[in-house]
């Protein structure tokens, strides 16, 4: 079950504990200070006693504040309904394709070619089958190194 932690206000925890009293299921609380509501009851808390709470450790915004401060409302997606376009002034200016590597570079490091699949050790001649085995196996007879 998704839950969400809300501290309220101190000035509002005792209003937000008789709300959280008063739900069926009772919500309980997660600290002195917190409670876990359950998701999809956090909708259902009154705006009043969540004026001024830490939600998730994010101070919760109104949506009067929010429109005082100028934010618009977020779009509602309705699913199955297609998503709205994002502008082309959202993504980045095209950089064109990646520039083309010299014919004599090697994109490698300078590791001898070894088959796929193969992970040799540095410190000796044997080889592994994982790149984990050979790891472990450096760390453990080659500790010096």
């Amino acid at each position: 079950m998704n839950v969400i932690e809300i501290q309220p206000d101190p000035a509002q925890r005792r209003a937000f504990a008789r709300w959280a009293v008063a739900q069926v299921p009772k919500i309980r609380t997660i600290s002195p200070t917190s409670f876990a509501v359950p998701a999809d009851r956090f909708t259902d808390a009154p705006e009043d006693i969540l004026i001024g709470a830490l939600v998730d450790g994010h101070r919760y915004v109104s949506p009067e504040e929010d429109a005082a401060v100028g934010n618009q409302p977020p779009e509602t997606v309705v699913p199955g309904e297609p998503m709205p376009e994002v502008p082309a002034s959202a993504y980045p200016p095209d950089s064109g394709p990646l520039p083309e590597l010299p014919e004599d570079s090697d994109s490698s490091d300078s590791a001898p070619d070894v088959p796929d699949g193969v992970f040799p050790c540095s410190g000796c001649e044997r080889e592994f089958t994982s790149q984990r085995g050979r790891d472990m196996h450096h760390r453990q007879k080659h500790a010096e190194d």
